[in-house]
């Protein structure tokens, strides 16, 4: 089998013909932006309207202060200014869950991956590099991509004979390397957000809690006797809210985040099944 490292020969080989994309991610920072803003409006006029409550604040401004919630979603809005973050980083999550879905879903192709592979596989053991390809046409995915440049390379180092089998195996992993190059940023794009969103909603849940209690105990010198029984416990309930949004929004992030790298870890084992087939083939074939 022939030596795969690369080699000071390695130079002699055609420049890859694959180019890696270089793109700003500007778009995605302002989502979570954007869903913050929307949350906030959410909170200010959806679920803290006047309607809502028995005793509004008629000033209204950045934050009433409404009093008499009529239902518990009217009583979320006590919760403070921190519930408006936490239905921000719901609504980011919830963004980047559909964008990925639909990008990794692209990504994945039509059919079974193992079951592509050994197509290819086939086609090369006939030394039909062109039904191979045509393989990767109708796969429509990361790992047919990344196969098709390889093939386009393997098809190119059969009719040069310059170079020695060892120099053409190389050029052809090299090809694959940067078709995989480009695909990869695109499969691991934004699960950043869903990952640090994860760690961060649970902590904002419980700021929110903290500064709810802070409230409800400071509001206890204002009244005295059942009244003030009845100020605690309604504070800790608004506060609450807080730890609820935030650990639901965590689960979500975190089950996303897990199903997401899954199916990454199997787009990418068959991206590098592929870069060992054709290395091989070429390898066995064509001494």
């Amino acid at each position: 089998m022939a030596e795969t490292r690369p080699t000071a020969t390695a130079a002699a080989k055609p420049a890859t013909s694959v180019q890696v994309a270089k793109k700003g991610n500007s778009v995605s920072w302002l989502a979570p932006l954007l869903c913050i803003i929307i949350g906030y409006l959410i909170w200010r006029f959806l679920i803290g309207a006047d309607s809502n409550f028995t005793k509004p604040d008629p000033n209204g401004g950045f934050w009433p202060e409404q009093v008499g919630a009529k239902s518990g979603l009217a009583r979320m809005y006590l919760g403070g200014i921190i519930v408006p973050i936490l239905i921000g980083a719901l609504l980011t999550v919830l963004t980047f869950v559909v964008e990925r879905f639909l990008t990794i879903g692209k990504a994945t192709g039509s059919g079974n991956i193992n079951e592509f592979i050994r197509k290819v596989q086939y086609h090369l053991a006939n030394k039909n590099v062109d039904s191979a390809i045509a393989e990767c046409d109708r796969q429509k995915g990361s790992v047919g991509n990344v196969m098709r440049a390889g093939l386009r390379k393997y098809k190119e180092m059969i009719t040069i004979g310059e170079l020695d089998t060892e120099q053409k195996v190389l050029a052809i992993q090299k090809e694959v390397e940067e078709a995989t190059a480009l695909e990869l940023p695109m499969l691991e794009k934004n699960l950043v957000f869903l990952s640090t969103i994860a760690s961060v909603a649970t902590l904002m849940g419980l700021l929110g809690t903290v500064i709810g209690m802070i409230r409800a105990f400071a509001s206890l010198g204002d009244s005295g006797g059942g009244e003030a029984a009845q100020r605690l416990s309604q504070g800790i309930s608004e506060a609450l809210y807080n730890t609820a949004l935030g650990i639901g929004t965590s689960a979500i992030a975190i089950i996303m985040y897990n199903i997401f790298t899954t199916k990454i870890d199997g787009i990418t084992y068959g991206i590098d099944e592929s870069g060992f087939t054709l290395t091989q083939s070429f390898a066995s074939m064509y001494k």
